[in-house]
């Protein structure tokens, strides 16, 4: 067990003890678990204390199990925690058990993510696919904790019988406001197809900013359109789908510039489904800008996880240009020799990557170029509906030159 102060904590924060188990699976488990403090920091917590188990497969009644339990629970004890947050995914009956065990509240990765997603929400539409989230996360983890839905006892007139316990009156509440917020986020979504359709009737072309949470994706949406769109250094700083005109010299016209919500490693599933309306400009547009944080130590790691969201929400086939955001980090030594190279994806596909630090604006003018360039090529590209090469999706994914021995320096 460790014991540290992690720093952006706010006055009068929840202390919380930190638990991550190995389950010798995951290449890339988190011993130190600086990403859920950074979670648990986001969220109103205080990491008070990190606790990490290694196990086979976890126990079904208290996902650690007896002997991992009494540990933690003497930590919390020693430390004077109000809660418990575990990096992984715990299903309702080891949350309820190990609430009973450890004596104070307990949360896992997905509900920690969902708290601060509700924080954060700005906008009519971010506020109800995160309501939508929380509902199907919390239906199965039903401890009365609803009395804001207005719930009725049974009687004559009432919704439920008079034998009906109050927990399916919980339920049945639960599962009528996930159908209505579901309705009213299938109205957003046309209106969002409208708007897309407009945008298309009018040639524009549509760009999307995408990537692991702070890689500086609001950062660079700032410096390249001039907007005033938070920009903090925190996980999930913004959530709601911003859009902006960029002008681009070299191509002598306008496109359509987005700024979209972040990815994380285990993103719920549902929260994905939840935000698939503000995830559809990622799916819908011309070519993606995947930013990458170029000075963090997991940004492979980090990269794969965008493109897995990326694959899920079936923007996969989007053309890319990767750009390495906060070169300006980097050791002198660890400096790229060029500002434009070529990248080898997953895929096989070679794209260009451009390094950059959008804070102090180096190689924004070799972005803009790069982007010109695909903008110029959509728009001198021959209409031929048979030819693949026409397809809008994969026009910034032209034949490089062969790749110099450079192109992997920080890939």
């Amino acid at each position: 067990m460790s014991s540290s102060p992690s720093p952006g904590v706010a006055a009068g924060a929840t202390r919380a003890v930190l638990v991550g188990v190995d389950f010798g699976k995951d290449a890339h488990f988190d011993a130190s678990l600086d990403e859920l403090a950074l979670l648990a920091v986001s969220a109103g917590d205080e990491p008070v204390a990190r606790i990490v188990a290694r196990r086979k497969a976890p126990d079904a009644a208290l996902f650690v199990g007896s002997g991992k339990a009494d540990e933690i629970r003497s930590a919390v004890l020693a430390t004077e925690a109000q809660g418990v947050v575990f990096d992984q995914a715990l299903s309702p009956a080891q949350q309820r058990n190990l609430e009973r065990h450890l004596g104070v509240p307990v949360s896992d990765r997905t509900g920690v993510i969902l708290d601060i997603f509700a924080e954060r929400a700005q906008s009519h539409e971010g506020k109800l696919q995160v309501e939508l989230a929380r509902l199907q996360y919390l239906s199965t983890r039903l401890v009365r904790r609803w009395s804001h839905l207005e719930r009725q006892s049974g009687g004559i007139g009432m919704r439920g019988g008079p034998g009906e316990a109050q927990i399916e009156l919980d339920r049945r509440m639960i599962g009528e406001r996930i159908k209505s917020v579901a309705a009213r986020l299938e109205k957003v979504k046309r209106q969002r197809g409208t708007q897309r359709k407009a945008r298309e009737r009018r040639g524009t072309f549509r760009i999307s900013l995408v990537g692991y949470t702070n890689a500086g994706k609001s950062t660079l949406f700032n410096a390249l359109v001039k907007a005033r769109a938070l920009a903090a250094d925190q996980l999930f700083a913004t959530l709601d789908t911003t859009t902006r005109a960029l002008w681009l010299a070299d191509a002598g016209c306008s496109v359509s510039l987005s700024d979209t919500v972040g990815f994380i490693r285990d993103l719920p599933h549902k929260l994905v489904e939840a935000f698939q309306a503000t995830l559809q400009e990622a799916a819908d547009a011309d070519l993606l800008l995947h930013v990458v944080d170029a000075s963090s130590p997991q940004r492979l790691e980090q990269a794969a996880e965008v493109e897995r969201v990326l694959h899920e929400i079936g923007a996969a086939d989007v053309a890319q240009v990767v750009v390495y955001n906060k070169c300006d980090l980097l050791e002198p030594s660890l400096q790229p020799r060029h500002t434009v190279d070529w990248l080898e994806r997953p895929d096989g596909q070679r794209v260009r990557r451009v390094f950059v630090s959008a804070r102090e604006g180096s190689g924004l003018d070799a972005l803009r170029e790069v982007l010109a360039d695909a903008v110029q090529r959509r728009l001198n590209a021959p209409v031929s509906p048979s030819s693949a090469d026409t397809d809008p999706r994969r026009i910034a994914a032209d034949t490089p030159p062969p790749l110099p021995s450079s192109a992997h320096r920080h890939a």
